[in-house]
């Protein structure tokens, strides 16, 4: 296990890298406003992506882990699945242009960034999980590597050429082929072989499951990503200009855990005893804050020294970095606990304890944006860090009642 950790943490450091010199090139060369409005759609897009497939991609992670046989039969039950998630896809990016974007954006820049997202980079995921399942982990980092380092080129090359004069609308369609190029890439060389075979009988033993998955990593993103879309509504592209940067720099201390998380679900769906103890429980938990909070506040004493480093455009949002040192333990630890309840086969319960977070995230983010719009900035970064630990208090409550109720069986592909 040692071995493929390293071999996922490689991947991560990787992508670390290239996320960084992304990040750096597309922050500077939009403006504030634009790189706001771009990160809220792209945070709309991974949302809906998560309704493509309508949840198919449960059943194909657990057959890739237990039987990669059934990996062909399985993949034709997802290509089914998103062919019929498609019109509620288009219902709901349409849902979230008029009641978000509409007036700051055009429908085409918002259509092209949703579409990388659903189609794209969802699809090259999916091709990531499915070597990950089959404990190809060399093959997985670096195809998620190879996808970030399309995003960075695609970054490099609009600055050298469109830039701030082609703005939001020329960078979406740079987008759009980033994220494309990456996706038939990894179809092409790292997808595993196999004959698509149609069998309903087995898709539709696996629906129910594939719906409380759907529906709780729509709520997981949907809590994960409110953010912003409530910042874009409330204070403005502007403020959700450096409420994304923050976040994105924040995001980047999640990739090491994310890796160690895959490992975790993989460990429990054939070990389910492994967290029994609350020695271990809150001896991960720890680790995790740890890791996540010391990353973050390394990130923040370089940008306290040179607060120019990332460019100027990033340097606005520098010296709300280390406010925030406590967000990605808090945040970190939520979506560990949400991978919890998805390895034991509670994904109904999951489901619940998401709906449940994401309306008390919404609540409390709307008291924070809206106290801290006379007292600046810095009140609602502080005010991060109280919610995310309600969030994380909430979540840790309710993911270890849950697996301490009984001990579920989990799904078994045929």
């Amino acid at each position: 296990m040692g071995r493929d950790y390293a071999k996922l943490l490689g991947g991560s450091g990787g992508r670390l890298v290239l996320s960084l010199a992304y990040f750096t090139a597309i922050a500077n060369v939009l403006t504030v406003s634009d790189f706001g409005l771009f990160a809220t759609a792209s945070a709309t897009g991974i949302v809906l992506s998560r309704i493509a497939g309508l949840g198919f991609v449960s059943p194909l992670y657990r057959a890739a882990t237990r039987k990669p046989h059934l990996v062909g039969i399985y993949t034709a039950g997802l290509l089914a699945a998103f062919a019929l998630s498609l019109p509620l896809v288009a219902l709901g990016g349409a849902l979230f242009f008029l009641g978000v974007f509409a007036g700051d954006m055009g429908a085409a820049p918002f259509a092209a960034i949703v579409a990388a997202e659903v189609v794209c980079w969802r699809a090259l995921e999916v091709v990531c999980i499915v070597n990950n399942g089959m404990n190809r982990f060399g093959r997985a980092s670096v195809l998620v590597v190879a996808g970030t380092g399309a995003k960075a080129l695609a970054a490099l090359l609009f600055a050298a050429t469109a830039g701030r004069e082609g703005g939001l609308a020329a960078w979406s369609l740079f987008y759009l082929a980033a994220n494309g190029t990456a996706a038939l890439g990894g179809i092409a060389l790292l997808y595993p072989r196999q004959r698509l075979r149609w069998r309903p009988a087995l898709y539709r033993r696996r629906a129910a499951d594939s719906f409380a998955v759907a529906g709780a990593e729509v709520l997981f993103y949907l809590q994960s990503e409110l953010d912003k879309l409530l910042v874009l509504s409330l204070g403005g592209p502007h403020v959700a200009g450096l409420y994304a940067m923050l976040m994105r720099l924040v995001d980047l201390t999640a990739l090491p855990v994310r890796s160690f998380n895959m490992m975790a679900v993989q460990a429990l769906m054939r070990r389910p005893d492994r967290l029994d103890s609350w020695r271990v429980r809150w001896g991960v938990e720890a680790g995790i804050a740890l890791v996540s909070a010391g990353g973050l506040a390394a990130l923040g004493l370089v940008l306290h020294v040179r607060p120019t480093l990332l460019g100027a455009n990033v340097a606005d949002a520098a010296p709300l970095v280390l406010m925030a040192l406590l967000v990605p333990a808090f945040r970190n630890l939520v979506e560990y606990e949400g991978e919890l309840l998805y390895a034991r086969g509670r994904t109904g319960v999951r489901a619940t304890v998401l709906a449940f977070l994401t309306v008390m995230k919404g609540g409390l983010l709307t008291l924070v944006l809206q106290g801290g719009e006379a007292a600046g900035d810095t009140a609602w970064v502080l005010g991060l860090n109280g919610v995310f630990a309600a969030l994380w208090l909430a979540s840790a409550m309710s993911t270890y009642m849950a697996l301490d109720m009984r001990r579920a069986p989990v799904a078994r592909p045929a």
